[in-house]
């Protein structure tokens, strides 16, 4: 069973097309789904705690600590542009498991529309929500979770509009007694069911694998995620990098190798993990690289938080840094239902 998963995720990893940035619609299925994922960087895979908003990005991570619990994050992201997550989860009983339930909404905010001749047009505005169901099942006798999440996704940009379905995939090493989770995700399988105006777009499908190991003797959980491994060149030329010789021709900007492994890389650390009060940090390489100013020290990659349990809630704090002028909060609110 085990040999058999694993084929399955390198062959789609190995022939997924490239689809980064604009190559693709619904780009807001990847963004940061909660306080804490983006305070470690944005990306987590082996998150198996009671936040059933790591169910969103990795379908594997439904577990029975998130019974009855209920996850509200708010994002202010760029600009007027808002968005927010909620997720719950309920644990049938110890056969069937633990089925979860989230939503990601987002609001562009409002905009100034004019025709070809420049003539006003009134404002309009645009909205993105996708509707998951997920689960995560046990294969018998082993450490290994797989879980699958079904999504309905709705888009609205001014006056046109889409619908569409996707499936994600996972699989999780988790053994409660030792120290070292690992997983692998698939994202985004589907399509559009109606277009925008009659042109069917690829769905931003993201290959990505993770690990997380705590320490033995310290309070302190690392976690490293390798995302958008169905395409390895994310790196570019950029021109404002380019240098001249001493006979005045340009040397073009060619990221190396490592530059470009970094792109892939986002780093993580909690410190006191699952306790009262937990302070996360993460590092994304890609972001920073794409979002850094020549010469200048704008941080940007860099992302941190904390999260405080008092009685029944737990209230989560992230700021994430863009540039200079660019950065974002996350608010997130779990509540034990129980």
């Amino acid at each position: 069973m085990k040999k058999i998963l694993l084929v399955i995720f390198l062959v789609v990893s190995a022939f997924a097309k490239a689809q980064i940035g604009g190559r693709s619609t619904y780009q807001f299925l990847n963004l940061v789904n909660g306080a804490k994922q983006g305070a470690l960087g944005g990306r987590v895979l082996t998150s198996v705690d009671y936040d059933p908003t790591s169910g969103i990005y990795n379908p594997a991570t439904i577990n029975r600590k998130m019974d009855n619990q209920l996850q509200v994050n708010y994002v202010n992201y760029l600009a007027d542009v808002n968005y927010g997550t909620a997720s719950y989860a309920y644990t049938w009983d110890q056969h069937v498991q633990t089925f979860h339930a989230g939503v990601v909404y987002l609001n562009y905010g409002s905009f100034d529309g004019y025709n070809e001749l420049g003539e006003s047009t009134g404002e309009f505005g645009g909205n993105e929500v996708a509707v998951s169901f997920g689960y995560s099942y046990n294969i018998p006798w082993t450490d290994f979770y797989v879980g699958a999440n079904l999504k309905l996704i709705s888009s609205q940009l001014e006056q046109y509009s889409s619908l569409g379905g996707a499936v994600d995939l996972g699989l999780l090493y988790y053994n409660e007694d030792k120290w070292i989770r690992a997983a692998v995700v698939v994202r985004n399988i589907g399509t559009q069911f109606t277009p925008y105006n009659e042109i069917y777009e690829p769905l931003p499908l993201e290959v990505s694998a993770g690990f997380s190991n705590t320490m033995r003797n310290l309070p302190v959980r690392l976690h490293v995620t390798l995302e958008n491994l169905q395409q390895w060149n994310l790196a570019f030329s950029n021109d404002a990098n380019a240098e001249r010789d001493l006979d005045g021709n340009v040397i073009e900007d060619e990221p190396g190798f490592f530059n470009n492994a970094l792109r892939h890389t986002v780093v993580g650390v909690e410190i006191f993990p699952e306790s009262a009060f937990e302070v996360r940090l993460g590092y994304s390489f890609r972001r920073a690289e794409e979002l850094r100013i020549a010469d200048t020290r704008a941080f940007s990659g860099l992302s941190g938080g904390f999260s405080l349990k008092i009685n029944k809630l737990r209230f989560s704090y992230t700021h994430a840094r863009y540039t200079l002028a660019a950065h974002t909060s996350i608010i997130g609110l779990n509540i034990d239902l129980r």
